[in-house]
């Protein structure tokens, strides 16, 4: 099932929260909206469900046009934040549900419902609950009931409101990977809202990220990531050091750094915002003709990984770096100490909205 949204408008008051927005979103693909609070993503998959409706502009399921059809008529399964699952209903009742409320003329028997319901239940990994109340239960375990409950009616799409926001990160951990693992064993074009950028990356096939309403970049994990179309796309996916730096004809300084911008190439002298992620600044334990000398401020060892920040001779600005343990014992380092430093991969943006990559 592909879901096209098509020229998508939709405003409260003076606040517009989806802006003029167009999509395909591919058959069986898992796809995350992903952007800040106010960005737009979850009104825009509350327009695809039908819990909204657009001012403007029409959304179709596999080429039907669903946009005036009531939500219970457009085949979706919703997982919420806060599982909403029924108190009184045993975990079995509750997957059941959708299915037991169906017309009598489509109501499977009640023997093919238990078996539905069990297979289900097997498939999150918790058939041993189906006597429980939800009380029982820990807040994953509720969360992917809500999951298999959603699933019982055979949606056409699959839609979940930051499905893992509720839960602590250990467990949000854990269940990313498992929805990851389910949904390539049951193929359901699905939606989910997130403002977790890890969670984004490591569970979709594609990665939406949207900001004031509008679609800044669409595209797999990897291309967001690896390539931002933007410096906002950059900020968000993760931390950042900015360098200001100076591009002349394809090539951009930075200090004493230069580098090929060949994109820039016949570009008159400029402004320009240097980006460098922190893994991607390569630390010495020695001076050479490229590097710059900083002074290591602050130490902080999280589980495999040594994050540094370092404060340049010549500026006030401090400079974030990640590396292993191994380099970090290997280079001998210690806070107070003396590092110098590399930036091994950036991208460049002029200051005036143009952009180039390196």
């Amino acid at each position: 099932m592909s879901i096209e949204i098509d020229r998508v408008n939709k405003r409260f008051g003076d606040f517009v929260a989806v802006d003029n927005i167009s999509l395909s979103l591919n058959n069986g693909d898992l796809t995350a909206l992903l952007g800040p609070s106010g960005s737009g993503k979850t009104t825009l998959l509350r327009i695809i469900a039908g819990l909204e409706q657009p001012d403007s502009g029409r959304i179709r399921f596999h080429g039907q046009d669903t946009t005036d059809l009531h939500v219970s008529d457009r085949g979706v399964g919703f997982v919420f934040q806060h599982y909403a699952l029924f108190k009184h209903m045993s975990v079995f009742e509750n997957v059941a549900y959708g299915l037991t409320v169906k017309p009598r003329s489509q109501r499977p028997s009640k023997a093919e419902i238990r078996k539905k319901v069990m297979h289900l239940l097997e498939m999150v990994q918790l058939d041993w609950t189906a006597e429980r109340l939800p009380s029982q239960l820990s807040g994953g375990q509720r969360q992917r009931i809500a999951l298999a409950r959603a699933l019982a009616v055979e949606p056409k799409v699959l839609l979940l409101d930051e499905p893992f926001g509720a839960l602590d990160a250990k467990v949000r951990a854990e269940l990313r990977r498992w929805l990851r693992r389910l949904h390539d064993e049951i193929h359901v074009t699905s939606v989910f809202v997130t403002h977790d950028q890890e969670e984004a990356l490591e569970v979709s096939d594609r990665v939406i990220v949207m900001n004031h309403g509008r679609v800044e970049q669409d595209g797999s994990p990897e291309d967001v990531y690896d390539t931002p179309a933007n410096p906002f796309v950059y900020q968000f996916l993760g931390n950042v050091n900015l360098f200001h730096a100076r591009v002349r004809d394809g090539v951009a300084q930075i200090g004493q750094f230069r580098i090929p911008a060949p994109e820039y190439a016949g570009q008159g002298e400029s402004p320009a915002i240097a980006y460098v992620r922190p893994h991607d600044i390569e630390v010495l334990g020695a001076a050479n003709d490229e590097s710059l000398h900083t002074r290591i401020d602050l130490v902080s060892v999280v589980g495999p990984t040594v994050r540094l920040e370092l404060q340049a001779d010549d500026s006030s600005q401090t400079v974030h770096v990640e590396m292993s343990r191994g380099r970090f014992r290997e280079l001998g380092l210690v806070q107070g100490g003396d590092a110098w430093i590399r930036p091994m991969n950036s991208r460049v943006f002029l200051e005036d909205g143009a952009l180039g990559a390196h």
